[in-house]
C-alpha cells in the first residue's frame, strides 16, 4: 500500500481497545478484532490478485475459473460444476464464465447431459492467460512472502479449523485430501 495512504495507528488494534472500553474486558473483542483481521487480510490479498490477473487482462475470479478448467481431466465443466467448486451462485458463475467467453478464453457449448446447460471449455487462448497469471501470482508469493513456510502452513491450518466447524466442507474420515 502506497506509504501516503496508510494510517499512522493500527484501527483493528484500535477497535479492539474501544470495544473492551465499552464493553469491558471479559467482551468478545478478541474474536472480533481476529475476524476483521481475516476480512482485511482478504481485502489486501484480492486487490493484489486482482491486479496481478489484470496484467492478464483477467480478475482474480476470472482465474479461479481458468484454472478450475485447467484443473479438469478434460478441459470442461458444467456451470453448475463451476459455481459448486467456486463457491459462488450459479448466477455469479454463468458471469464469469460469459466474460471469458466473449474474451476468447472458453467456449461455451451445449451440454449434451442437460439441453438446457452448457459447458465451459478452456482453449488455448485461456490456458496462455492462466499460466501467465499463475506465473506473477508464484512469483509474488501470492502476496503471502513475509510469512515463513511454517507459519503459511499454521495458518492454513488455524483457517482450515474455521471452514470445517462452519461445515464449508466435508472432512474425509482418513484426514487424507483427494
Amino acid at each position: 500500500m502506497p506509504k501516503d495512504l496508510r494510517l499512522p495507528f493500527d484501527p483493528i488494534a484500535r477497535a479492539g481497545a474501544l470495544w473492551r472500553a465499552r464493553w469491558g474486558e471479559g467482551s468478545r473483542s478478541r474474536p472480533m478484532v481476529t475476524a476483521t483481521s481475516i476480512m482485511r487480510v482478504q481485502q489486501l490479498l484480492i486487490t493484489e490478485f486482482d491486479a496481478i490477473a489484470g496484467r492478464h487482462g483477467l480478475t482474480f475470479a476470472r482465474y479461479e475459473a481458468l484454472v478450475l478448467l485447467a484443473f479438469s481431466r478434460e478441459g470442461r465443466l458444467s456451470m453448475g460444476r463451476i459455481g459448486e467448486r467456486l463457491m459462488v451462485h450459479p448466477t455469479s458463475a454463468t458471469n464469469i464464465v460469459q466474460r471469458l467467453v466473449a474474451q476468447g478464453f472458453v467456449d461455451r457449448v451445449p451440454n449434451p447431459q442437460d439441453r438446457r446447460g452448457a459447458i465451459a471449455v478452456i482453449t488455448d487462448t485461456g490456458r496462455v492467460a492462466m499460466e501467465a497469471t499463475t506465473a506473477d501470482l508464484e512469483a509474488a508469493e501470492f502476496g503471502l512472502g513475509m510469512l515463513s513456510a511454517h507459519e503459511q502452513d499454521q495458518v492454513f491450518s488455524l483457517l482450515r479449523g474455521v471452514r470445517v466447524a462452519a461445515g464449508d466442507f466435508v472432512e474425509p474420515a482418513d484426514g487424507v485430501d483427494t
